[in-house]
């Protein structure tokens, strides 16, 4: 679910995979994004997929990657403020907000810094380009990349100097599932939208205003109505990615270009009772895509890990 739909009012594997089985079941659907169901089905899909040159412990993790899947949305509870507070933005990006600035740069802090000051030279609603406002979705999804290749790399380079790898499998587990969230959350356009839960300004069209359609199309209609299976054929062998950032960020522009759709889906009865076949049709190749996706990152990532890369230098103090 997009954190800004409330921002403003808004591994030993056996036993263990048997508990995190259980978990997936038990969970409720109102507790994350794209339904817990969405998010589950995205991350199982793509791990059913995952090739035979990746590691063999990878694609046994079925499970585990499948139950990580919904995990920072568990992340939202109130009793946790600070986590809470801090990983809302990354949930969603609203792409009208920036649609001044591109291509958005690829560090998380020259974004900010570029959101502070439009800030600080907008005289009218300034508050819109808050970096909480705004969103900082492609942001947490390359630094969650990141940490995934690094991990990777030192599967490789313990694997080549026969040291024991099970610490580093378990981290890579984590940081593949993990990743999967914010992939999926990509894929619903309504994460990338100032309409993320009701249109808002001018509407022509007639669409919902009703805060409900953000709930009603990611988790109730996905929980009723969708299986992995009826999206799972959608999702294709690995592509590696050359410029992982840049196609996150196409990524997210065509999940943007399909706000519309899903109003008028909605409109047109798409995602109450039987629902349509056009509902059906969209949400699950909107799920696919996610799917896609996150195969395609967790392929570039391993790729990618095997280029050797110096050693990080350690902070001196700048000269005075």
């Amino acid at each position: 679910m997009k954190a800004g739909w409330f921002r403003r009012g808004r591994f030993g594997r056996g036993l263990i995979s048997l508990a995190l089985v259980a978990l997936v079941l038990i969970q409720s659907p109102a507790a994350a994004a794209w339904g817990n169901e969405g998010h589950t089905y995205i991350n199982r899909v793509a791990a059913e997929k995952i090739p035979a040159t990746m590691p063999r412990f990878l694609r046994l993790a079925v499970a585990e990657i499948a139950y990580l899947g919904p995990e920072p949305d568990r992340w939202r509870s109130p009793s946790e403020f600070a986590l809470k507070n801090a990983q809302e933005p990354d949930h969603f990006i609203d792409l009208e907000r920036v649609s001044w600035l591109d291509p958005l740069p690829p560090g998380r802090y020259e974004f900010l810094r570029k959101l502070y000051e439009k800030r600080a030279a907008t005289t009218d609603h300034p508050d819109d380009y808050l970096p909480e406002r705004v969103g900082l979705q492609p942001y947490i999804t390359m630094e969650v990349y990141g940490r995934l290749k690094a991990a990777f790399r030192e599967y490789r380079q313990r694997r080549a100097a026969h040291q024991p790898t099970e610490a580093v499998e378990h981290a890579i587990i984590f940081y593949a599932g993990w990743l999967g969230h914010y992939v999926a959350d990509g894929s619903q356009p309504l994460h990338t939208t100032i309409h993320y839960n009701g249109w808002v300004g001018p509407n022509p069209n007639g669409y919902t205003t009703e805060h409900g359609i953000h709930a009603q199309f990611e988790t109730t209609y996905v929980a009723a109505k969708i299986t992995a299976r009826d999206f799972a054929g959608y999702v294709k062998a690995p592509e590696r990615l050359d410029d992982p950032f840049a196609r996150y960020v196409a990524y997210l522009r065509q999940s943007n270009s399909m706000v519309e759709d899903v109003y008028r889906l909605e409109k047109a009865g798409g995602f109450t009772g039987k629902g349509t076949p056009a509902a059906f049709e969209f949400t699950t190749h909107r799920l696919a895509a996610g799917s896609q996706m996150l195969l395609n990152l967790w392929y570039t990532a391993w790729l990618e890990s095997a280029t050797p890369v110096p050693e990080h230098a350690p902070l001196v103090p700048a000269p005075k």
